[in-house]
């Protein structure tokens, strides 16, 4: 049977750090002189003191690593659990979100997606939009090391290519999480304050700045306005796009000049493989503004290159309304929320290394058809991969795309019109935010989409964020088997 204490333990000390995260909105709240501080307060409380008792209840007695199962158990329950008590400051707070409401927002934050049911942003109290940004911001360095320390432990998507520690064999899970952690958390807050300052110098507040640093670095897409980014102007755009592809960008690499004293940033295939493709798609939608819809060059570039680095990253910011660009616009949005960013960043999707790993096999088996007794080898950074990775990338795949059809059905079935449906699946299981459409796309939000639905994103959403298997394993019989 599975010993529940250390993921109690856990989950218990995560959520005191998320009551202690909540003090600074309450702060907010108070210097503006907003009476929500109160509501931040008492779920701060609430939070903290339950966390107490699921760590005290759950303090294993003696330190041990966490078996494969117990990592699994953790690693998924934590974003649920986390969601749900994020959640209640929305629900008790001027908006007074319902439940469902509530639990959507904070869900979409913490995994990054970036989709709202919020309106009237520009006006709305400073506590509330400063925890949003908080949650884009914790749940970014939460999916990094979780990609870079949990997840190639626990060989999820071929996510074993990135595994850091080779000589362990057994079946405990022992990352280096405190080592990871640290470098990680260094960068991450040196890249915040980059992005921060840059903000501010283009034109925004210090408060506006500092949100949307967050949500730009955390690739999640809050803003403090309801025009999101079309708020302000292209040099604080391209400051964004620039915050944008660094959450997007792995951060081991980052880390890497100071424990290697080298820098490989420039030499990783994924690296090239997701600039070169964000450059192109950013290009022909550039062309495709300016020849077709008669927008001036500079801001044709300005916006596509943000739209593109926008729904490739998963981040969910939006310039302008780029549903209105025309059918072939649409069609090459939808294809780029499959995409995803690069492998250990804060993005979403289907990352970069699988598409690359997937065209580099395809193109193998073409030359096996035309050289049947020829050798050739799939290579990621000019290292073979082993047959066990293509394995684990297929089944991916596969899982990705049965996963996006199940839930588009089910979304259907809650009530929600087609291209709303399948495009927000899409969204909600690569953490995108906008989907297409009138009601969910750029310019809309999810506030009348019906709650049921809304339910069933929320669950996608953190299926996506966790790389499918992390979820989905816990449903099967043989893990709760001895």
């Amino acid at each position: 049977m599975i010993d529940f204490k250390p993921v109690v333990f856990v989950n218990g000390i995560l959520l005191i750090i998320l009551a202690a995260a909540m003090g600074l909105p309450a702060m907010a709240d108070a210097v503006s002189g907003d009476s929500d501080w109160r509501v931040f307060a008492v779920s701060a409380l609430v939070t903290a003191f339950i966390g107490a008792g699921m760590a005290l209840g759950g303090r294993p007695a003696e330190h041990q690593p966490l078996t494969t199962r117990q990592a699994f158990l953790l690693t998924a329950s934590v974003w649920y659990v986390l969601s749900a008590f994020a959640a209640l400051p929305f629900a008790f707070s001027a908006y007074g979100l319902s439940p469902a409401d509530a639990f959507f927002e904070a869900t979409s934050g913490f995994t990054t997606t970036g989709s709202t049911v919020l309106t009237g942003l520009d006006s709305a109290p400073k506590g509330i939009l400063l925890w949003r940004a908080l949650l884009n911001w914790l749940g970014g360095v939460g999916i990094i090391v979780m990609a870079v320390a949990i997840l190639p432990i626990l060989r999820i998507g071929g996510m074993q290519l990135f595994k850091m520690e080779s000589s362990d064999k057994s079946d405990k899970v022992k990352p280096r999480v405190t080592q990871v952690a640290g470098s990680i958390l260094l960068v991450y807050l040196t890249f915040t304050a980059a992005i921060c300052l840059g903000l501010w110098l283009s034109g925004m507040t210090p408060f506006d700045a500092m949100c949307h640093a967050f949500a730009a670095l955390g690739t999640g897409g809050f803003s403090t306005s309801d025009q999101s980014l079309g708020k302000w102007g292209p040099a604080t755009q391209w400051i964004a796009i620039a915050g944008m592809l660094m959450g997007a960008m792995p951060f081991t690499l980052f880390v890497s000049p100071w424990k290697h004293q080298r820098w490989p940033f420039l030499k990783d295939s994924q690296i090239r493989w997701f600039l070169n493709f964000v450059a192109f798609f950013a290009l022909v939608l550039a062309f495709w503004q300016w020849a077709f819809n008669d927008m001036e060059p500079g801001e044709a570039l300005t916006h596509a290159t943000f739209n593109v680095v926008s729904v490739v990253t998963t981040t969910g910011f939006a310039s302008t309304d780029y549903n209105a660009w025309g059918g072939f616009a649409q069609c090459v949005f939808f294809i780029l929320i499959f995409i995803g960013g690069c492998t250990g960043s804060t993005a979403g999707g289907v990352k970069v290394f699988r598409w690359e790993v997937l065209f580099k096999l395809a193109g193998v088996h073409l030359k096996r058809l035309l050289h049947p007794h020829g050798i050739f080898v799939v290579d990621f950074n000019r290292r073979p991969i082993a047959q066990s990775i293509l394995d684990s990338v297929l089944g991916f795949m596969a899982m990705f795309f049965l996963t996006f059809a199940i839930f588009s059905l089910m979304l259907t079935v809650a009530g929600m019109d087609l291209i709303s449906a399948i495009t927000g699946s899409a969204q909600a299981l690569s953490n995108v935010g906008p989907g297409l459409g009138p009601v969910i796309g750029p310019a809309g939000n999810f506030q009348t989409v019906p709650d049921l639905a809304k339910w069933i994103m929320a669950f996608e959403m953190v299926m996506g964020r966790l790389e499918l298997f992390t979820v989905v394993v816990l449903f099967t019989r043989s893990f709760w088997r001895e």
